[in-house]
């Protein structure tokens, strides 16, 4: 019997069979045509390789003389370098705006030196006049002290020497290089401006960091454009873009779905979630931040008047104690925190090993009924209901205020209540908005609130703000007090350590410093908590810690972090265009086919029969 196949005759299946290889042929050209076009237009129609960041905490200004909250000193230290800067590696000093400085032999007279290389984002020269403008502007007029008018107390003069050189000149010989922390502003966009603190500085911003402001749209977002003229040399990304979200359950999401690219400040079970999941990367860094309870010992104004509306009660330094004593951190580190972070002691955290700790005798244990037994040797005695009157007979009623952007003060209040209740203190809790705290705490309007610093690498800025002369004016304006607080002995620690040349001896002088605040008990360290962050790893990666290997990406001493960004290289395919490995299985399929044709024809040439 004979095969019913139509190829038995030889010049048809051959015929047939290159037409069959031309068609195939055709159709991988015609694919790789269509890769080539995809890959082209997907190169013409890319999108930017902006960094999203989520932020859930508010601006309070984009004005670097007056900017404080950490949302906003992290944007400005994106768009304005200081003469000096902490590098990454280790946040020792390395340059800035300034490639090298020198100190007199009797350490009065610092001279910085300003490549001629160094120009701002608009293409102005950035120079010692600039420098020496910006650090006038400061010392002449009180409304831009508010940031950092802390910083130069001891400088005498600044002056320009030529376009390169910087002079400054001080009151006495200082360890702290005093070309560190004071961002420098561009002399030709802010000397015309009528109101300098009054300054929005939120729009086609001129800077000379990695990164200028674009536009910012409160409550929405905060766009800044790459500086093209940076002196490092241009970031690998076009911008950054802050995208606001109500809290940081939708900036997880925003993560998730790829509406963000990074995201800071995760609370624990946050971040242990998204560990392991595809295209995210977690980080839990060495923190620079403390997480405290801050107690109104009675602020003042600068004038020595009294100012806001804390309960009087609390300038009894043995009320204050007995409230550190009856709040127990370590439950707040283990429950609140989930362990991911350092139990709390000064203000200085473990990142910073040379000014951090205390004498364990100084510590203020966990000790509900200590602080009774000291209540009561202080005569706050207490009713038939279990609660406390002040020494006037007055009922011992307290407020204690947290941010409604960060839900680790509502978890913590709802510990924290209920253990001063145990030694007979009532607790009103209220959470308010980022701007409403840092302007009820700066004006003393209220009694405990949580709160929280960055540290930079030198303690000089954090023990100034805690000096007598920090205290502010009556609406709030002029310099910054950490915790409404003086003492001149402590004044006294402050210069001794300021003075003090030997790194060894200062170190000494500093941590008694922070211990005398800690002893005061105006301000319990809760914990010192990890930086929990997590970014997509499918579409940026590079981006250096400080420090180096077990650091942070977010909140760092500068700009490191973002500054080297680098958006994940789409080697595996023709930009957002057709892939090259489908290409690359079309072609072989296809070859594939044509060969099994071939084979198949000489097959039913030969053997195709019954």
């Amino acid at each position: 019997m004979f095969s019913t196949s139509t190829d038995s005759d030889p010049s048809t299946a051959h015929r047939r069979w290159f037409v069959g290889l031309a068609l195939a042929l055709a159709a991988v050209v015609a694919l790789s045509t269509l890769a080539a076009t995809s890959s082209q237009a997907a190169d013409s129609d890319k999108a930017s390789t902006t960094l999203k960041i989520a932020i859930a905490s508010e601006i309070d200004t984009l004005n670097p003389f007056t900017a404080i909250l950490a949302s906003s000193t992290g944007v400005m230290a994106l768009q304005y370098e200081a003469l000096v800067a902490y590098g990454a590696k280790d946040n020792s000093v390395v340059p800035g705006i300034a490639s090298k400085w020198a100190t007199s032999a009797d350490g009065l007279t610092w001279t910085f030196t300003i490549p001629k290389d160094r120009v701002w984002s608009d293409g102005e020269p950035l120079t010692a006049n600039d420098v020496a403008w910006t650090f006038g502007a400061v010392k002449s007029n009180e409304k831009l002290q508010q940031a950092n008018g802390g910083l130069l107390t001891n400088i005498k003069t600044v002056t320009a020497e030529g376009d390169q050189t910087v002079k400054i000149v001080l009151i006495e010989a200082q360890a702290p290089n005093p070309g560190a922390e004071l961002p420098i502003v561009p002399e030709h966009v802010w000397s015309g401006v009528n109101k300098p603190e009054a300054f929005a500085n939120d729009k086609d911003a001129v800077g000379s960091g990695p990164f200028v402001v674009k536009s910012y749209k409160q409550g929405q977002s905060v766009e800044l454009v790459a500086n093209k003229n940076f002196w490092r040399g241009a970031p690998k990304i076009d911008g950054i873009t802050y995208v606001y979200y109500k809290n940081s359950d939708a900036a997880v999401q925003g993560l998730k779905t790829g509406e963000v690219d990074l995201v800071r400040d995760l609370e624990p079970a946050q971040f242990k979630a998204l560990k392991g999941q595809k295209g995210i990367t977690t980080n839990a860094g060495a923190g620079r931040r403390y997480t405290s309870v801050n107690i109104n010992s009675g602020a003042k104004d600068a004038k020595g008047a009294p100012l806001g509306n804390g309960n009087p009660a609390l300038k009894d330094v043995a009320l204050r104690t007995a409230i550190f004593s009856a709040i127990d951190n370590k439950t707040l580190l283990t429950k609140v925190q989930q362990g991911l972070g350092t139990l709390g002691q000064t203000e200085v955290p473990p990142v910073y090993p040379s000014y951090y700790g205390i004498d364990p005798a100084d510590v203020i244990k966990f000790d509900p009924v200590a602080a009774n037994t000291m209540l009561d040797g202080a005569g706050y005695k207490r009713g038939s209901d279990g609660m406390r009157t002040d020494k006037t007979g007055e009922p011992l009623d307290l407020r204690l205020m947290g941010r409604t952007s960060n839900p680790q003060h509502a978890q913590m209040a709802d510990y924290i209540k209920p253990w001063l209740k145990e030694i007979g203190i009532n607790v009103e809790v209220t959470m308010q908005s980022d701007n409403q705290v840092n302007n009820d705490s700066t004006l003393g309007k209220y009694d405990l609130y949580f709160t929280g610093f960055g540290l930079g690498p030198d303690p000089d800025f954090q023990l100034s703000v805690n000096t007598c002369s920090s205290y502010p004016n009556s609406d709030g304006s002029g310099s910054l007090s950490e915790n409404n607080w003086c003492d001149p002995a402590f004044d006294t620690l402050f210069t001794a350590q300021h003075t003090e040349l030997d790194s060894a001896k200062r170190a000494i002088i500093a941590k008694d410093a922070f211990a005398m605040i800690y002893k005061a008990a105006v301000n319990d360290v809760i914990f010192y908590a990890q930086s929990l962050e997590a970014y997509r790893s499918d579409r940026f990666g590079g981006f250096d810690k400080q420090p180096a290997t077990t650091g942070v990406i977010g909140g760092q001493n500068g700009y490191w972090g973002y500054y080297s960004a680098t958006p994940v290289s789409a080697s595996s395919d023709n930009g957002d265009g057709f892939p090259i490995w489908a290409t690359i299985l079309i072609i072989v399929v296809l070859a594939g086919a044509v060969t099994a044709v071939a084979m198949r024809r000489r097959g039913a040439n030969s053997e195709d029969r019954e």
